[in-house]
């Protein structure tokens, strides 16, 4: 009886679940082709209330879905086993050691990325000859406003792929192809002229470009009227040929780039008649901010040229003229225009030992209470530079008088007029610093006149003695300190047992520390130990030569 009563109730529940899978059969039946969206939108309500999907439409709905989960999950576990982080709008793999496999990965992967703007694959020289499998996907990435490809080895073949894919990235703002050796030529050309009138910047540092580049260049930066930051240095071909059109060329046609704010010229072998086709084109540059003739020592008595138009650059903030070869002649020059500069804040003379000789006049025409970098490394100073060099430390946020062997015994002239929470980088490297020196600096210190610096060189001056070292590090007064360096010059070495101590009272203060460099300080295997403990969870960069470990008697101090 319980047998046929529990056989009846199977029965009568598969007899239920029949009828009603017979009326969902006849409803579907009954639908027409007309009316199939409307009863689908009711049969989708009727299966959100009885669990029951309508045979086909689910798949419909959610396939998409997963498939872009899907596939945001591969970008996911791509960068993940690159160590890089997701971000949907901007994507760095620079120094990543791409390979050509990664990169087809990398353009497979494009199409789900659609709100990329920024994609920086530079520095993977193992892609070089392989960019046309990315430039092939460009297209799932229309809304792109950066590219950086610098140092990939990039070939013509790779260039040409990216000049024919452009289209595809109407947006485009920056492009940077730097550090690409031999990309000039024919290809580049193309390249240049598909730019769209969007780009606002475009770095070709180190490309090895021809005159026939600067040719090309000079013929469509009058096309790029947003252009605001042109990079060309370190191409020493570029200015070759004035006479012939190529650099006068591209000099004359960035009168037409109202917009330019920076300008960058580094080592490319200027010349003073380069400086002169140059100079009538800063006339009509008023936005200038930036310009960078710095590593042209073929300028070298030539500033002439360039010096009267400088005058109409009333919003220029940096010049720099270092390792220029510049002579008395080119100061004279330089003083004469400085006061129409009253705008500059930065002003790099570094490495022109003419420069020395030349301080009082130089401050005495600068805007000292805007100048916050002017550095004089390497420039032959003298007890008097020094002393003109101090009417502008109190108001400067970086100094660099490195290479300057006069400095040591006399840093008070510098120090003293420091003013509360101002500097920011000192850099003293190989001025043989004294004891009496560091004391000096440990006193305005604890004073505190550095409680902002962040860079502190003090290496390559062995001469400064235990005690010197001991004052300093027990001084207090650096907390906003993140780089310090105290190496000692190659081939020499020291222990460091007498200060060492100090040194490592002093660490828990410097909170903020990234790089401690004591490169050729002997250290004694315990010593060593307890650097490691102190620095172990502040993920600070020590730089110590593991070979001069215990080698006090090998080695013959500074």
């Amino acid at each position: 009886m319980d047998a046929a009563g529990g056989q009846r109730g199977r029965d009568g529940s598969s007899q239920r679940r029949s009828a009603l899978d017979v009326i969902m059969n006849q409803i579907r039946k009954k639908r027409l082709a007309s009316d199939r969206k409307p009863l689908g939108r009711f049969l989708n309500r009727y299966s959100e209330r009885s669990g029951i999907p309508e045979d086909g439409e689910e798949r419909r709905q959610e396939t998409p879905e997963s498939e872009c989960d899907a596939g945001w999950g591969r970008v996911c576990a791509f960068l993940q086993r690159l160590g890089k982080e997701t971000n949907t709008g901007s994507l760095s793999l620079a120094h990543c050691d791409l390979t050509a496999t990664d990169l087809l990965e990398l353009a497979t992967l494009l199409q789900f990325l659609p709100q990329l703007q920024e994609l920086d694959i530079s520095w993977n020289q193992l892609i070089g000859g392989c960019l046309q499998g990315l430039t092939s996907h460009l297209q799932h990435v229309g809304g792109m406003r950066a590219l950086r490809l610098c140092s990939c080895r990039l070939s013509t073949d790779d260039i040409t792929a990216l000049g024919e894919a452009l289209s595809c990235v109407p947006l485009l703002e920056i492009l940077d192809l730097s550090w690409n050796g031999g990309i000039g030529g024919v290809a580049l050309q193309g390249l240049l002229g598909k730019l769209h009138p969007t780009l606002t910047e475009l770095h070709l540092v180190a490309c090895q470009l021809t005159a026939a580049d600067a040719t090309a260049l000079g013929g469509v930066v009058s096309s790029l009227p947003r252009l605001c930051v042109l990079d060309v240095s370190c191409n020493a071909q570029l200015s070759q040929e004035v006479d012939s059109g190529s650099f006068f060329q591209l000099a004359a046609s960035l009168r037409h780039a109202f917009a330019l704010t920076v300008l960058r010229l580094q080592a490319c072998s200027l010349t003073p008649d380069g400086l002169g086709a140059l100079g009538s084109s800063l006339d009509r540059l008023s936005s200038l901010r930036e310009l960078d003739l710095s590593c042209n020592k073929t300028l070298s008595g030539g500033l002439h040229q360039l010096t009267p138009h400088l005058a109409h650059l009333t919003h220029l903030e940096s010049l720099d003229l270092h390792v220029c070869c510049l002579t008395h002649s080119d100061l004279e020059a330089l003083i004469g225009v400085l006061p129409s500069l009253m705008s500059l804040m930065e002003l790099n003379l570094s490495s022109n030992k003419e420069v020395g000789g030349g301080v009082r006049p130089l401050v005495s025409v600068l805007p000292l209470t805007q100048m916050r970098h002017l550095p004089l490394n390497s420039c032959h100073l003298s007890q008097e530079s020094l002393a003109a060099l101090a009417l502008a430390m109190p108001h400067l946020h970086v100094v660099d008088v490195s290479w300057s062997k006069v400095v040591g015994g006399h840093l008070a002239l510098l120090l003293d007029p420091l003013q509360l929470s101002v500097i920011l980088e000192l850099r003293l490297s190989s001025c043989d610093i004294t004891a009496d020196d560091l004391c000096h600096l440990a006193a305005v210190s604890r004073r505190g006149r550095l409680s902002s610096l962040r860079v502190l060189d003090l290496s390559f001056n062995g001469s400064a003695g235990d005690e010197g070292w001991a004052a300093l590090f027990a001084a207090g007064g650096l907390g906003s300190l993140e780089d310090i360096d105290v190496s000692l010059r190659p081939s020499t070495c020291a222990p460091c047992s007498a200060w060492l101590p100090t040194l490592l009272c002093a660490l828990p203060r410097l909170l903020v520390l990234r790089r401690l460099g004591m490169q050729r300080w002997t250290v004694s295997p315990q010593e060593r130990r307890q650097l490691d403990q102190c620095l172990r969870e502040r993920s600070v960069l020590l730089e110590l030569d593991e070979t001069w470990e215990g080698a006090e008697e090998r080695c013959p101090e500074e």
